[in-house]
């Protein structure tokens, strides 16, 4: 009999409800929910591998997974029926057919982080589930000088959650393709896209960009935690629901994160 092809999901979820993407034992997390909805959908324990384990508290617009289906059911049939059976925090958008050799971790050429923030009048209560509301607006163009200096490859062990290893080829090196502060009338949003991210990575760079935006460090000492990430001051960590992973990228077929 002829193995059922493996599945992609795209998937959106508040993080707000979960310790983090990745399984653990007692706390509620993606991949459990997710595993645990697809072990009632086909009567059989189903392992699923995400694109990437986004901490406690942050979101996702497009985080990536895969599993392999014991049996086949029809792409739309699987959606509908995760859906029903999820609670209503995380949502299954699409559902593609991939090769076997496809990973969602090790296929993904790239990943697109989004931090929200905003100042000024209280926001609604929807809004500020995934934005940073601070207490007044930052020096946004001493942000902007500060960012155009973090593309390209280099080692952001100083972004790093304290504990991070840094193991396999790459260690603490990584490399951002694109840096960029966008503003909105009294909202911000920080959005960067590199080839991986280490833990706590982007919200610390957020953390960082914002003690130059309040005055607390010149842009220069931004710049020292790219240039001597072992020896310059810790950057601090943005909170976590500010952070979405909006977007996993991929070389070719499934365009199920390149959507």
């Amino acid at each position: 009999m002829a193995l059922a092809p493996r599945l992609v999901l795209r998937i959106a979820y508040l993080g707000g409800g979960f310790a983090g993407w990745q399984r653990q034992a007692g706390p509620r997390t993606v991949q459990g929910d997710l595993e645990e909805a697809l072990g009632r959908l086909y009567r059989a324990p189903v392992a699923v591998r995400g694109a990437g384990r986004t901490d406690a508290g942050v979101h996702a617009a497009g985080q990536v997974a895969h599993f392999d289906p014991p049996f086949a059911i029809a792409s739309n049939g699987v959606r509908s029926a995760l859906n029903g059976l999820l609670r209503d925090d995380v949502r299954v958008l699409a559902v593609y057919p991939a090769p076997r050799g496809f990973d969602a971790r090790r296929s993904a050429r790239a990943k697109r982080y989004r931090y929200r923030l905003a100042w000024g009048d209280p926001l609604d209560p929807w809004e500020a589930l995934r934005c940073w509301q601070l207490p007044s607006r930052p020096d946004l163009a001493r942000m902007r000088r500060a960012l155009a200096g973090i593309v390209g490859r280099r080692d952001f062990a100083a972004f790093a959650s304290s504990g991070h290893s840094g193991t396999g080829e790459r260690g603490t090196e990584r490399t951002i393709s694109s840096a960029r502060l966008i503003v909105r009338g009294r909202h911000a949003a920080v959005v960067l896209e590199g080839d991986g991210f280490l833990r706590g990575m982007a919200r610390r760079i957020v953390g960082a960009l914002l003690e130059v935006g309040r005055g607390a460090q010149p842009p220069a000492w931004f710049a020292r935690l790219l240039r001597d990430p072992r020896t310059g001051p810790p950057a601090p960590t943005a909170p976590a629901h500010g952070l979405t992973l909006e977007r996993v990228f991929y070389g070719g077929p499934p365009a199920t994160g390149d959507r």
